[in-house]
């Protein structure tokens, strides 16, 4: 795993975006997809929102996605070795980066057809903690026209990604705006940030 983690490192530090394939490998991929399409079809999903954690906006306007958090009080042995992973990852990034991580959260997110979620930055106004957002896709079969790319917009240019399963996007929390444009089938990803705790 030590390479695919310096992958993401290194592509970040030459570029603001770090993405590399393989982050979750197959069979983990293919679970979290399961677990995730399971909760979905029993409507455990909730609509996402904008504000901070005190005020929360949901203007489908702005966003249209739904959302399930992931925690370890599930027991879900899927979930489980996510958080496993991410923990080897915040390790080794404190490691090489002394990058102060402290903690982390992520959710399931699903677009529906027609959905997006316009440009934003993931940082709250008047909330520092979330230093790094990660975005992990579970998405098979992508094909060009499918839509529901991210875009991510630099000083000088507009990066675009698409989302196919197995591709990590990496990137600081309060530096790149960023928006998801209009899916034209069900996208699915793992979205979350890597904290660290304030005074």
């Amino acid at each position: 795993m030590e390479k695919i983690f310096d992958c993401l490192i290194d592509r970040y530090i030459k570029s603001k975006v770090g993405t590399a394939e393989n982050f979750l490998n197959l069979t983990l991929s293919a679970n979290l997809k399961e677990n995730l399409l399971s909760l979905y079809h029993d409507q455990e999903f909730l609509n996402g929102g904008t504000g901070n954690e005190v005020i929360i906006n949901q203007d489908k306007r702005i966003r249209s996605d739904v959302i399930y958090w992931l925690d370890r009080s599930h027991h879900n042995k899927y979930e489980n070795e996510f958080f496993d992973l991410m923990d080897k990852f915040v390790l080794y990034l404190n490691h090489t980066c002394y990058t102060g991580i402290t903690d982390y959260e992520f959710h399931y997110a699903l677009y529906e057809a027609g959905t997006f979620y316009q440009k934003h930055v993931d940082q709250f106004q008047n909330n520092g903690s979330r230093q790094y957002s990660m975005i992990l896709y579970l998405n098979t079969g992508w094909e060009d026209g499918d839509g529901g790319e991210l875009c991510i917009y630099h000083d000088d240019f507009v990066q675009s990604i698409s989302p196919e399963s197995g591709k990590t996007v990496f990137f600081r929390s309060a530096d790149l705006p960023h928006e998801v444009l209009i899916t034209h089938k069900p996208r699915m990803s793992i979205t979350g940030w890597l904290k660290v705790s304030l005074p």
